[in-house]
């Protein structure tokens, strides 16, 4: 099979992701084999690459927004058959013995695995996943609308959860790229005023189109305070920031896997029970309630496709924040 390997972390710039074929492994026990159609492309491999985060497999095929079709399974895969059409997100497997999978933290878990950074994702024709941590694609989305639903739609939306956020009220998005903008659907779906925070006027430009009740950078001060916050950006220096713009008692999610350090910030910022929290992985929960109510909505994926063999330039436009929505490789039918 073809397939888009990283072998140690580079700059993007120097087209670190290698053209490779590859055996196909057949699968065993809970394990299926996927025929992969379509991969979103995330800041988290991005990460991954350039070794922010450090490797934990080498080399490593990234990608964890995968949709693909059934074409093998394991012998002890109950649930699944040939030619189903199924999605795998980053969390790949959890133990279930630990205490944060036994008290229902399995985002937590000791020993969990990653989609396309333990094992090999979905930069590739053909891809392994855990039968227990997949899910069924509702008919609704076309393959490449339904990949960022596993990772910028599940993150974001446990995101929403932990940033307590209710009906009605006032939230803010710093940084509008894939998971702000199906975000930003939920949140509407749940009648909230949203405020868009981003330097780029083409972000800001597309969160009105969907609806923002207003836009500006950083640097500017919402006409309200917000009720709540969500940065999806990975700058430490907007912490303060957000923290300034949350009414008493509010509370700041951050939704990175990786952020750069956060600078000191005057108390009177935090005082008034305002709240930081981060965001980490996700569990099987928040996929199916999260897929469930993207259907309901329904929510609309903006993509912008490439093929395979470009992954290494859709992963500079990722880093330049000029991709439009959610970045896509178009791998298979």
């Amino acid at each position: 099979m073809k397939a888009m390997q990283c072998t140690g972390p580079q700059p993007v710039e120097n087209n670190p992701l290698q053209a490779t074929e590859m055996a196909i492994h057949q699968p065993v026990d809970k394990e299926i084999l996927l025929q992969v159609h379509a991969c979103g492309i995330c800041h988290t491999d991005l990460h991954i690459i350039e070794g922010e985060l450090p490797l934990k497999k080498s080399p490593v095929i990234p990608g964890h927004q995968i949709v693909g079709v059934v074409k093998r399974i394991g012998k002890n895969v109950t649930g699944y058959k040939y030619g189903d059409r199924v999605g795998v997100p980053w969390l790949y497997w959890t133990c279930g013995e630990c205490e944060f999978c036994k008290r229902g933290d399995e985002n937590l878990c000791e020993s969990a695995k990653f989609t396309g950074y333990d094992v090999d994702g979905g930069f590739a024709e053909q891809v392994i996943a855990h039968s227990d941590f997949v899910y069924p694609i509702p008919y609704r989305f076309s393959d490449e609308e339904a990949a960022p639903l596993l990772c910028a739609g599940i993150i974001g939306f446990r995101a929403l959860r932990l940033s307590n956020i209710k009906p009605s009220e006032r939230l803010g998005l710093y940084g509008f790229g894939a998971s702000a903008h199906i975000a930003i659907q939920v949140a509407h779906h749940w009648k909230c005023e949203v405020y868009v925070f981003s330097r780029r006027e083409q972000h800001r430009k597309f969160a009105e189109d969907l609806g923002a009740t207003w836009t500006g950078t950083a640097d500017e001060k919402p006409p309200k305070f917000l009720d709540s916050a969500i940065s999806f950006a990975p700058a430490g220096e907007l912490v303060p920031k957000a923290l300034g713009t949350l009414r008493k008692g509010g509370t700041l999610a951050l939704a990175g896997i990786y952020m750069s350090p956060i600078p000191s910030f005057d108390y009177s910022l935090l005082y008034h029970e305002r709240t930081i929290r981060s965001v980490a992985n996700s569990t099987r929960q928040d996929a199916n309630d999260f897929l469930k109510l993207a259907e309901q909505i329904p929510v609309r994926t903006h993509v912008e496709l490439f093929a395979l063999q470009d992954a290494n330039r859709a992963m500079q436009l990722l880093k330049k924040g000029e991709i439009h929505g959610a970045g896509v490789l178009k791998v298979g039918a």
